[in-house]
């Protein structure tokens, strides 16, 4: 393929993958007070927060943020898939066999991840806002803070489930090693609890562990696959 056709051809890709988000846009938002009520308010509820609005159109935006996260979430494996579209054609054909299987195994883990900071994350680092709070103070979180906190909180559990791919990635093209990881594994260890401190913005030691533990499975989860995919050595 030549330049212009390259370009053609990204171009058709992103095209695809606009519409499929749109597609899944307009799916969440047909359900937009389902999702707003069970997912969005349903952790701020749990936990007792009190959600308040100061802007005159705040709510009416709140509902196209969370119809737009609502739309990225579940269009990302097919915006994924056109990108191996657009990439596939470059490959050599044991390249496309482990391309297609990186493609649908890295939809899977950020999906795991946004699960996992759903489920675990966020509700804990909310119970311990609640749990700290003085009796004296109210506390009234404005929505679009509380959506924002929502939104880094998930696309972060989301990055952090995408280690052991991104280890495939670079072992299978002979950037890292198994031997390379373990040798390193206290230095690991440490930027593993800083990266919990870093991400969990409350200090409770019970959040930063809920990270920080997911976070050494994920990298001993790497080890292995490095072990597994890594070029033998030739004899």
């Amino acid at each position: 393929m030549g330049f212009l056709d390259h370009l053609e051809e990204l171009r058709r890709r992103l095209l695809y993958s606009a519409y499929g988000l749109l597609v899944a846009c307009c799916v969440v938002g047909y359900f937009g007070n389902e999702i707003m009520d069970l997912l969005l308010l349903s952790p701020a509820t749990h936990s007792k927060l009190k959600l308040i609005n100061i802007e005159p159109f705040g709510q009416t935006f709140l509902y196209f943020k969370v119809i737009m996260l609502s739309g990225i979430i579940v269009a990302f494996p097919w915006i994924l898939y056109q990108v191996w579209c657009f990439v596939a054609p470059g490959l050599y054909m044991t390249e496309r066999k482990w391309a297609l299987r990186i493609t649908v195994l890295t939809s899977f883990s950020f999906l795991l991840g946004v699960a996992f900071g759903y489920k675990f994350l966020i509700p804990s680092m909310l119970d311990y806002v609640t749990d700290f709070a003085n009796p004296n103070i109210q506390d009234n979180i404005h929505v679009g803070n509380y959506f924002s906190f929502l939104v880094n909180m998930l696309l972060a559990s989301g990055l952090i489930f995408e280690l052991p791919m991104v280890t495939f990635v670079l072992a299978r093209i002979g950037m890292l090693t198994s031997a390379t990881m373990t040798k390193y594994r206290r230095h690991a260890i440490v930027v593993i609890l800083v990266l919990a401190a870093v991400i969990t913005p409350s200090p409770d030691p019970v959040g930063q562990l809920m990270v920080a533990v997911p976070l050494f499975i994920l990298y001993e989860i790497s080890v292995v696959v490095a072990r597994i995919v890594q070029p033998k050595p030739a004899m």
